[in-house]
């Protein structure tokens, strides 16, 4: 079992940034991809990026945020990271991150991660 921990989130003006962190325990998670998503209200899971853990970090990243969000893993400390850099009011929602044990996907479909964190809160002001 792995679980996930996300941190990181806020208030933050249009044009700012924010870095989320996700920990993970339970086990180790060097053989797993992992995501980042976001949920805005009355709206559906969206992808938002994805790292491969075991193929040199192989990067995946919607089209929306592509340019301004950077996915990183910290090895040692079991740590994704999902810097948000030049913030738009319509990146508001919770962001979870998620573990997918294949390892070799980059899968952008939530049905394929197993694990997921309780969300943290990410609000943009115009």
């Amino acid at each position: 079992q792995v679980q996930l921990v996300e941190s990181g989130g806020g208030l933050v003006q249009a044009g700012g940034s924010l870095r989320l962190s996700c920990v993970a325990s339970g086990r180790t998670i060097n053989t797993y991809d992992m995501g980042w998503f976001r949920q805005a209200p009355g709206k559906e899971r969206e992808f938002v990026a994805a790292i491969s853990w075991s193929w040199s970090d192989r990067k995946n990243y919607a089209n929306a945020v592509k340019g301004r969000f950077t996915i990183s893993r910290d090895n040692a400390k079991n740590t994704v990271y999902l810097q948000m850099n030049s913030l738009k009011p319509e990146d508001t929602a919770v962001y979870y991150c998620a573990a997918d044990p294949s390892g070799q996907r980059l899968a952008t479909a939530p049905r394929f991660y197993n694990y997921w964190g309780q969300g943290t809160q990410v609000t943009v002001s115009s």
